[in-house]
């Protein structure tokens, strides 16, 4: 069942804007959300997620077509 959240949790990084800025603005607080929601990660799922940069997940998400990707209203940290 790990697994499974584990790709949502990084699908949803990749396609929601503001929840990848929520994630690099506070990465422990974003993961806390995720598994108040009722989904799973294991300790070494969470340590992995909070050992990589969160650039990373910025730069995978420019890859992505726009038309999956759900976009925040708040101004983009790109446009700063």
């Amino acid at each position: 069942m790990a697994q499974r959240s584990i790709e949502l949790f990084i699908g949803r990084l990749i396609t929601d804007e503001g929840f990848r800025e929520a994630f690099i603005q506070n990465p422990g607080g974003a993961i806390r959300l995720f598994v108040d929601a009722g989904c799973e990660l294991t300790t070494v799922e969470i340590a992995a997620l909070l050992g990589t940069r969160g650039d990373l997940w910025e730069r995978v998400a420019d890859q992505v077509d726009p038309r999956l990707q759900k976009t925040s209203l708040s101004i983009s940290r790109r446009d700063s």
